[in-house]
Order: structure tokens, then sequence, then C-alpha cells
């Protein structure tokens, strides 16, 4: 049933596309057709699969872990940022598949959302793991962080030959060393100097367990700021720059190296891998900046609260154009009552169905707003009518999407290659 799959769901991937941006329907119907789309196509990596996995930065790490090995001269396959279900992950196989559903790549990177990734790694158990971190998230979809500690679980006992996770984040370093009889473990950790570069640190999610979890280090963040990090790679100093400024994003970047160093040894060449790092743009939507008909629009995403937390700690300076935009695809938004608010001073304009929750939210806070308008399409061209050519766009996941196609960008499926 493979040639079925795969010729219905490339016509079903290029219809969509010809309306504009991507789909998961494309695979979930693959998937329909031939339920073992995704064994028939990934099982046959001459060189194995590798899952990111965890709370946040799973796309900007496997974006930067693909630009490192694809500098090594791998072919590598990945999935588009968000693309992490299975539905999704099948769209993207259909973009480089044959009618047989071969691929001709050496190994496949993948983010897989933490809630399927053991639906996922049942079908393809992947070689190694790399996780990110454990941290607060939606609270409408993962009621606790102990919730996600059993799903990341789940995923580790799957995997076959090593896990690799973030050694300052307990939970995951924890999680590692749950599983270090059976897997080889590695941690990669963040300094105390570079842990006081941001001023919530990694954000990670309360552990109260009091055992020594420490693991082998494979890679240590040593110093970050700005767009520049400082990483030690086994024996080796590494200094990168960045895609955008932040801790969040020099501990993804030391991730990405510590994960390449597992799967390539001494093979690793760190000339080309931290020039593929200084080359790569923000993941769309990850402190993206736009360039809009003469204006720069600084996208920052409210995925949950870490996430929100982090980006405004990698501010220098408040904004100074400010448009705050969340809908239902955030249903219970109460937890920017534990958002550190001081690098923002005001808001513009505020919109979506959420508009008097963040209107409140300032209020509290003795922060001024403008215009309170919530159909979106209003307030973005009030919002580009403002003068000034810098300006702020804080929205949460769904407004990002649209806003991106609002303004003529539509590249969401990213390449292989």
């Amino acid at each position: 049933m493979i040639p079925l799959a795969v010729l219905v769901g490339k016509a079903l991937r290029f219809a969509l596309k010809l309306r504009g941006g991507g789909s998961a329907i494309p695979g979930g119907v693959a998937l329909l057709i031939e339920p073992k789309f995704l064994q028939k196509t990934l099982g046959r990596m001459a060189k194995g699969i590798y899952f990111v996995s965890g709370s946040n930065g799973k796309s900007t790490t496997t974006a930067m872990l693909v630009a490192i090995l694809r500098s090594q001269g791998l072919k590598v396959l990945t999935n588009p940022a968000g693309g992490n279900i299975p539905q999704g992950l099948a769209s993207a196989l259909l973009a480089d598949v044959d009618l047989f559903g071969r691929l001709s790549h050496d190994l496949a990177v993948l983010e897989v959302d933490e809630a399927y990734g053991k639906l996922i790694a049942k079908k393809v158990p992947p070689n190694g793991l790399l996780l990110t971190n454990l941290q607060f998230d939606q609270l409408n979809r993962f009621h606790s962080p102990e919730e996600v500690f059993v799903y990341l679980n789940d995923l580790a006992k799957l995997t076959t030959d090593f896990i690799v996770v973030n050694g300052s984040d307990a939970n995951t370093e924890r999680l590692g060393a749950d599983h270090r009889k059976r897997l080889k473990a590695k941690g990669v950790y963040v300094s105390s100097a570079a842990l006081r570069s941001a001023a919530h640190g990694i954000l990670a999610a309360p552990n109260f367990e009091t055992q020594d979890d420490q693991l082998p280090k494979v890679a240590i963040l040593k110093s970050a700021k700005g767009l520049r990090a400082k990483l030690a790679v086994g024996s080796k100093q590494v200094e990168v720059t960045l895609p955008a400024p932040g801790l969040h994003y020099a501990v993804d970047a030391a991730l990405a190296f510590g994960m390449a160093n597992e799967i390539l040894g001494s093979k690793l060449d760190f000339q080309s891998a931290t020039k593929a790092i200084s080359e790569l743009q923000p993941v769309y939507g990850r402190g993206e900046v736009i360039d809009y008909q003469g204006q720069e629009i600084q996208v920052i995403m409210m995925k949950n609260l870490p996430s929100l937390q982090a980006n405004l700690d990698a501010l220098e300076h408040s904004p100074k154009k400010v448009w705050i935009s969340v809908d239902e695809g955030t249903p219970d938004p109460s937890w920017i009552y534990d958002i550190d608010l001081k690098m923002l001073s005001h808001a513009d304009v505020i919109s979506g169905t959420k508009t008097y929750q963040w209107a409140s939210r300032l209020a509290y806070e003795g922060k001024p707003h403008g215009k309170l308008i919530e159909d979106e399409n209003q307030a973005l061209s009030y919002f580009l009518s403002l003068p000034g050519k810098q300006k702020t766009a804080i929205v949460n996941y769904e407004q990002m999407m649209w806003l991106r196609k609002k303004l003529g960008l539509l590249d969401l499926d990213g390449s292989n290659g």
C-alpha cells in the first residue's frame, strides 16, 4: 500500500501548498492508507534515527543539530518545526520519499512532541534521544511537569543506544540517570556564570529529589552574552554565534553540539559546525525578525510561561512599539500573572480573544496600554501604521502562524538535504 499512500499523500500536499501553507492532513491520509508508513520509510536509515524532545527549545535545538550534521557532509532528514506528531511527520516525509517509500538520506533527526514520542518510537525506535528540558507547560494540555516526566521516561525506554540530557535541569538529569544502566547517558551542563546571564536562569520545573544524578559531561555552556556563546565540547573549546540572543538559545546550541558529538565522536569537524550555526536563521516565530515594508517586526512567542519569560529575559531594552495578540490557542492564560514583565514598559495595542485578560494583567502591573482591538486584522493594520521602524509582536503560537501568513511568509516546510 506504500505506492498508493505516497501518491495520494503527495497529491494532497501539492494541492494544499497551492492554497498557501503546510498541513498535517496529507500525512494523516497516508497513515490511514498505510498504517506502517513511518516504519517502511524511516526504518531504512543507514546511520540511525535521533529524536529531540522536551518542553521547550525542541525546534531550535533540532535545527541546530541538523545544521551541524549537514556541515559534516551528511544528508539529514528532518521534520519542519511544529510537525512533531505522527501526521506531521508523515507529511514531512512525503516531500522526500519516492513512489516506493525510499529515502536517500544518511540519518534522520526528528523533533517529537512529548505526548506523542512514545507512539512514534513504538513505530521507529530512536538510536539516540536528546532531551532539552522539563518546564511548566500549557495547563490545559499537560496538567503537571510530573505527567510530562512520565511521557519522556516512556520515550527513553524505547531508545536503543544513548541519551543526552540537559544536566542543569534536575528533571531531565534524573531521567538520564534513571536509564544509565541500559543506555549510554551523558549530560550537557550550564555553568553558574552562564546561568547568571538571564534573570530567571533556565526556568526548569521544580524538582525536590535530593539524590546525586550527575552524569558524564559531553558539553558545558561556559558563558552566554547576546549572540555569543562559549562552549566546552569534550576537550574542545568552541565559540558560536547564535541565531538570536538569549540564554535559552545558547543552551540549545550546547545541547546540539553535545548530541552531535555523541553521534559523530572524533569525526566531528568543529570549524564547519560552528560556521553552520553562525549562518542559521531563527526557526520561524522563535526570535524571528520579519522585514515587512521597511519595518522590522520582532516576533516573541508566548507558547507557555517559561518560553515567554526566556524571550523577555533576552531583551536588552524595553521595546518601543509593542503589540500583544493572543487567541483561543491559549485557552487559559492565567499563567501570565506569574510572568516578570519588567522588560515591558507598555503595550501600544492588544488584540485577540484574550485582549481583556492581557489588559487586566498590564493594569495590575501598573503598565499603560493603548488601543484594545479584538479583531486581529484591524489590530495589525493599526500596529503597522504606528510610527517607527522597529516593532515587537508578542503572540501565541496560533497568532504567530496567522501573522507570518498575513505578512507573506509561507515557508513552514523547510528543506531536507
